[in-house]
C-alpha cells in the first residue's frame, strides 16, 4: 500500500499593503500667524496618517501669492524634489488646493505623484464610507474632482503624433472616459435624489419627536456622545473622519421624555465643496432639526478656528446657527486652571453652552438636562377636551405628551398637558376634540 503523503505545513505570513512615504508641503500666505501654520500642518499630518501614509518630510514656503504654474516657486520645487529623493518618498501632499495645470506641472518638476488637500480628504472619505449612500456620495465627489484632471491622469500613455487620422490612443480614451464619467455622475445624482426623498419621508414621520442634530469638527466626539447617551453600539475611533454615515438614535432624557439625536458627518477646514454638495442630503438632518448641537473639542489648541470652520460650512449649506447649543467636550483632558479659563471665555461669548466629558461619571448630565429643558420649552401647555369614546387620542396623549392633570366631566376627558406642536395640528382636525392653549408657559 502506498503511504499517505504528508502535506507540509507552512508558516502563515500576514500580507499588508505597503505604507506610502509622503512629503507634506505647506504654502501659507505671509500674513498667516506662525501658530496657525503649525496647527494646519499638524492636521495635514493626521490626515495623511488616516489615509495610511507615513510622513517622510515637511517643506514650508511662505508666499505673497501662489505661483501660477507651480503654486510654489521654481527653486522651492527643486528643493522639494531633492527632499523627496533623500527621504525616498513616492508621494507629495500639498495643504492647499491645486489647479489641474499646477498639479501636472509639479508632477513633471518633482518626478513624484502630487496630491492636494481636497484629493487627500476625498481618498479618506472613500476609505471610510461604509453604507451604500455614503459610498455613492463620495464617488460623486471624486468624479467631479477628477473630471477636469483626466488629461493629467492619462500622462502615462504615450501620444502618437501625426496628422489627420493619426490621433493617439490617449486622446481617444480620454474622450471615452469623459463620456463614461458624465454618465456615471448623472446616475449617481439620480440615485442620491431618490435616497433623499426616502430620507425626507422618514423625517416627516418623526416630526412629532424632538429632533437634535450633532454637528462639529471631525474628531470632536459627536459619535462618542451619541453612543454614551443612547447606549447604542456605534463605531468610535480617535481618528479624523472615523465615521461618515449619519446615525439617528433615541435618547431617554428622563421625566418620560425622549429625543432623537442624529450624528452628522464631521467638518474640517477647507472641506472640499464637491464633498459638501454630495453630502447635502445627509446634512439636511441638521436643517430640519429642532435643535442644533455644536460639539467642540475643548482640548484642541485651535478650537476657536475649528468653530469658525464649522460655522462656514453651515453657512454654505444655508443652515443658520442661531439658537445653537454649544457643547464643549473632552473637558477631562483639561487642567483645573484651563477649564476655569475656558468657562470664563465661553460664558462671555455664548449664552447657551454646556461642558461635557464622555469618560467622567456624570459627564453628560448637564447636556441631558439642557436637552430636556429645550424640549419642554418647545411644547405649549394646552387644555384638551377628548370624548370618552375617542380612545385613540387619549392613548396618544399619554404616549407623546406630558399630562399634567386630568379630570372627567360630561362624557369628556379634560387634560392639561405639554404637547408637541405637530400633534396639536392633528388633534384640532379630529371631530369632538377641543384644544385651548393655556396662557402660563411650561414649567422649567
Amino acid at each position: 500500500m502506498r503511504p499517505k503523503r504528508r502535506t507540509p505545513t507552512a508558516d502563515l505570513i500576514e500580507v499588508q499593503a505597503p505604507v506610502e512615504r509622503a512629503v507634506l508641503v505647506g504654502a501659507p500666505l505671509d500674513e498667516e500667524p506662525e501658530a496657525l501654520v503649525d496647527e494646519h500642518l499638524e492636521e495635514l499630518e493626521r490626515l495623511a496618517d488616516t489615509a495610511g501614509a507615513e510622513v517622510a518630510g515637511v517643506l514650508i514656503q511662505r508666499l505673497d501669492s501662489p505661483h501660477p504654474a507651480l503654486y510654489i516657486g521654481k527653486g522651492k520645487a527643486e528643493q522639494l524634489r531633492l527632499l523627496a529623493d533623500r527621504t525616498d518618498a513616492s508621494l507629495v501632499i500639498f495643504d492647499e488646493d491645486l489647479s489641474p495645470a499646477q498639479g501636472a506641472a509639479l508632477e513633471k518638476a518633482i518626478g513624484r505623484r502630487v496630491m492636494d488637500r481636497t484629493e487627500l480628504i476625498l481618498d479618506i472619505f472613500a476609505l471610510r464610507a461604509r453604507t451604500a449612500e455614503a459610498s455613492m456620495q463620495v464617488e460623486l465627489a471624486q468624479l467631479q474632482y477628477m473630471r477636469p484632471r483626466l488629461k493629467r491622469m492619462w500622462n502615462h500613455l504615450s501620444r502618437i503624433q501625426g496628422g489627420i487620422g493619426m490621433r493617439g490612443p490617449g486622446e481617444t480614451q480620454l474622450e471615452t472616459d469623459r463620456r463614461l464619467m458624465d454618465r456615471r455622475i448623472s446616475w449617481l445624482r439620480q440615485e442620491l435624489e431618490h435616497i433623499a426623498r426616502s430620507r425626507d419621508t422618514r423625517r416627516r414621520r418623526r416630526r412629532s419627536e424632538f429632533r437634535v442634530a450633532l454637528v462639529g469638527y471631525t474628531n470632536a466626539g459627536k459619535s462618542s456622545i451619541l453612543k454614551a447617551l443612547s447606549g447604542a453600539d456605534l463605531f468610535v475611533e480617535d481618528r479624523l473622519f472615523a465615521t461618515l454615515d449619519s446615525a439617528t438614535r433615541a435618547v431617554d432624557l428622563g421625566a418620560g421624555y425622549r429625543a432623537l439625536l442624529t450624528d452628522t458627518v464631521g467638518f474640517i477646514r477647507k472641506l472640499p465643496h464637491h464633498l459638501v454638495a454630495s453630502f447635502r442630503a445627509t446634512l439636511e438632518e441638521a436643517r430640519e432639526s429642532d435643535l442644533l448641537v455644536h460639539v467642540v473639542d475643548a482640548a484642541a489648541p485651535g478650537w476657536d478656528h475649528q468653530v469658525e470652520a464649522v460655522r462656514q460650512v453651515l453657512a454654505d449649506l444655508g443652515i443658520p446657527d442661531t439658537g445653537t447649543l454649544m457643547v464643549f467636550n473632552k473637558t477631562d483632558q483639561l487642567t483645573h486652571a484651563e477649564e476655569e479659563s475656558l468657562h470664563a471665555r465661553v460664558s462671555a461669548e455664548w449664552r447657551d453652552n454646556v461642558f461635557t466629558s464622555v469618560v467622567e461619571p456624570g459627564g453628560l448630565d448637564s447636556l441631558r438636562q439642557e436637552l430636556l429643558r429645550r424640549l419642554r420649552r418647545l411644547r405649549p401647555t394646552v387644555e384638551v377636551e377628548i370624548p370618552v369614546t375617542d380612545g385613540r387620542t387619549l392613548a396618544e396623549a399619554y404616549r407623546v405628551a406630558e399630562v399634567l392633570d386630568r379630570s372627567d366631566r360630561d362624557m369628556k376627558v379634560v387634560i392639561r398637558a405639554l404637547v408637541p406642536a405637530p400633534v396639536l395640528g392633528r388633534w384640532k382636525a379630529r371631530p369632538g376634540v377641543r384644544v385651548q392653549t393655556v396662557d402660563a408657559g411650561p414649567p422649567d
